[in-house]
């Protein structure tokens, strides 16, 4: 019966769903373990402003570790703002990264200590700690020379994020033609409006996702947000139908769950915009990244959202 009822079952059902507290234990091995890494693959390095967001947006660095066997290096960028949750927070990371198949490092070579003070208004305030914290950065993709770099977009929407992307981006500046990644810019805190590459995802995935945004035991505790996780990357998809394959296009039979990603190269002088991709679930992911030179139309080194 379709009328306000049956509606008003699936809103009701919707809330069931999230207020369920599903006991589980967040140390048990996954039921469909990863492959190991290949040692001749790529590496993908994951700039994470806060714990969590390797998890909350990291469909990408999933599916090329799953599928491809990529190494993928998360970089926990800061520990949040509270220093009294710090050392629980990088072991948080840790089992999700565990999760996830993601190793997880620190920009400042220390286990358990991250960068502080990294939002735009730090960087007025103190340029000689901003530019340390980009040589911190630098150096890190110096020496791990990935083929594919992600950080959130430059607006998106909260000041550690906001700032951690003008980190990515003042340290490949400072990098120059030495390094040539893929740049795919993440969002949470607020959409872009060019996103250019939709990464599906299958069910398995996001079981996997929320369980490593669910390891994050402190910040889950103050809000579930890892039960909603699926509704963000359905909505991620319904968006992504037209914002990435075109207005208009069709999405009655697109991906159900998706990841949105600004995605552009780095061709050492400035950023190339890409011409934009669905990744279906089904589909093999890591020939998108290339390393061949790009192709596109080029833009100056301006932040802008990808």
């Amino acid at each position: 019966m379709n009328d306000t009822r049956s509606h008003l079952a699936q809103v009701q059902a919707y809330r069931a769903a999230l207020a369920a507290g599903v006991p589980v234990d967040i140390d048990a091995p996954p039921s469909e373990p990863l492959p190991p890494v290949d040692p001749e693959a790529p590496t993908a390095l994951v700039f994470s402003p806060h714990p969590d967001d390797e998890a909350v947006v990291g469909a990408l660095g999933l599916r090329l570790r799953r599928e491809h066997r990529w190494r993928v290096v998360n970089v926990a960028v800061t520990l949040g703002s509270l220093p009294s949750r710090r050392a629980a927070r990088w072991q948080e990371a840790l089992r999700s990264c565990d999760l996830l198949g993601f190793d997880l490092v620190s920009p400042t070579g220390t286990p358990g200590v991250a960068l502080e003070r990294v939002t735009r208004a730090d960087a007025r305030r103190d340029a000689a700690a901003w530019r340390q914290a980009v040589d911190a950065i630098a150096t890190l993709i110096a020496q791990h020379r990935p083929r594919l770099v992600q950080a959130p977009h430059a607006l998106d929407g909260h000041p550690t994020h906001i700032g951690t992307h003008h980190l990515v981006m003042d340290a490949l500046r400072a990098l120059g033609p030495t390094q040539q990644p893929h740049l795919t810019w993440s969002e949470y805190w607020n959409t872009q409006m060019q996103p250019g590459l939709m990464v599906a995802l299958s069910d398995m995935d996001v079981a996997r996702l929320m369980a490593a945004v669910a390891r994050h035991t402190g910040e889950v505790q103050r809000h579930p947000y890892h039960h909603a996780l699926p509704a963000w990357l359905i909505d991620s998809a319904r968006r992504g139908a037209e914002r990435v394959a075109g207005m208009g296009a069709q999405a009655t039979h697109g991906p159900v769950h998706a990841t949105l990603y600004g995605w552009q190269r780095w061709d050492g002088h400035r950023l190339r915009h890409l011409t934009p991709r669905i990744v279906r679930a089904d589909e093999a992911l890591a020939p998108v990244f290339e390393p061949s030179p790009p192709k596109g139309n080029p833009r100056r080194t301006g932040s802008r959202p990808g």
